[in-house]
């Protein structure tokens, strides 16, 4: 029985010792797993988490590229009309302003003797219109030489310049309009006396109208001749025309070109001088609408707006402008469908990992998906 007794002593001290062991292991076991995620804990609250962006889902759809010019309204033709003879000022029928038509008068000088001479003239022709014809008849009957038939043909041919001349001298006391055109200004008055190349009036011809304006070297591949120009003055004066002139050469200053559009202004509402916004129809472009306010630059100076890749990465891209309308401006170089961020994009750099948070499409105000 004392056997039994040491027997069940032994076997309960070596429970005792197992569990005791247990204990002082499992405690150690455990302390150190709490260290390590309180470590983790530390490590994942000091590690930066990614800035929160808004972005919204835009997709670029086809657009009629167009291009935005400035340009003024200049006439076609501006001539001082100047005399070609010389003599007083006695009639002068026009004003300021007047629109005449092609060969309207617009100063008449003195004749002075210019009548007579046209007189004298025509007399001294029939003289050797005579005197020819009679040359003629004496040589058909063999009574006068070659000689003398080529000296009266020289005498009438002479005579007939003469009177040319003396009537070109009167018809040029006449001064008449060369087209039709607008009196721009006047020069001349009653009394006053003209010398050979006086100015009577300035006449500006006001149809077809041009408008002149300057491309850029980036685009003056795209306009070809004849191309349709729509635009509209300061004025709200609608206007139509087509491109009848692209240089070769570009302005050494500016770097860019002269064109010139033809407009139609029969009623002449159209003056010289007016600022005018053209536009002009190109090619077909795909191109995205978005808020100006989005626009950005990135460290080069460049125009572009900030999107984020399916990395969430936030990615630069410079822009080129279409169109400004009153829904947005529609722009160019941007993917086919993007993540365009549009709270947040002045907080992010390019290459930066952000958080994106996608906005409803009511809520940027234009262009759904």
């Amino acid at each position: 029985m004392q056997r039994n007794f040491l027997t069940a002593l032994a076997i309960a001290i070596a429970v005792s010792l197992w569990l005791l062991s247990g204990a002082f292991f499992g405690d150690g076991n455990e302390s150190e797993s709490r260290t390590i995620v309180v470590q983790n804990a530390e490590q994942a609250q000091n590690q930066p988490q990614p800035a929160s962006v808004r972005v919204r889902i835009i997709d670029s759809q086809p657009r009629v590229r167009q291009l935005l010019l400035r340009g003024k309204t200049q006439s076609k033709r501006q001539v001082d009309v100047k005399t070609q003879v010389a003599g007083a000022v006695v009639a002068r029928p026009v004003e300021r302003g007047d629109f005449v038509k092609k060969g309207t008068l617009l100063c008449e000088l003195a004749t002075d003797d210019r009548n007579a001479a046209v007189v004298q003239a025509q007399a001294q022709l029939r003289q050797y219109e005579i005197e020819y014809e009679g040359t003629r008849k004496l040589q058909a009957k063999g009574l006068q030489s070659k000689t003398a038939i080529a000296a009266a043909e020289a005498r009438l041919e002479s005579a007939r310049a003469l009177l040319k001349r003396e009537q070109i001298n009167l018809q040029n006391t006449r001064v008449r309009a060369p087209f039709a055109g607008v009196v721009d200004k006047l020069h001349m008055h009653v009394g006053d006396y003209a010398s050979v190349g006086t100015a009577c009036v300035t006449l500006i011809d006001l149809d077809p109208m041009l408008v002149t304006a300057n491309i850029s070297e980036s685009d003056v591949g795209f306009l070809p001749v004849g191309a349709t120009v729509t635009g509209k003055t300061v004025a709200g004066r609608s206007l139509q025309g087509v491109v009848t002139f692209v240089a070769s050469q570009s302005d050494p200053v500016t770097r860019t070109f002269p064109i010139e559009v033809t407009v139609a202004n029969a009623d002449r509402s159209l003056k010289s001088g007016q600022t005018a916004r053209l536009s002009v129809k190109l090619d077909q472009v795909m191109a995205h609408l978005v808020s100006p306010a989005l626009f950005t630059l990135n460290d080069n100076g460049e125009v572009g707006l900030r999107v984020v890749d399916d990395n969430n990465i936030v990615e630069f891209h410079p822009i080129s402008l279409l169109e400004d309308t009153e829904q947005g401006v529609w722009v160019t170089g941007l993917p086919q469908r993007v993540r365009l961020i549009t709270v947040g994009q002045e907080s992010v750099l390019a290459g930066q990992n952000v958080a994106p948070v996608l906005q409803e499409a009511s809520a940027l105000g234009i262009l759904s998906d």
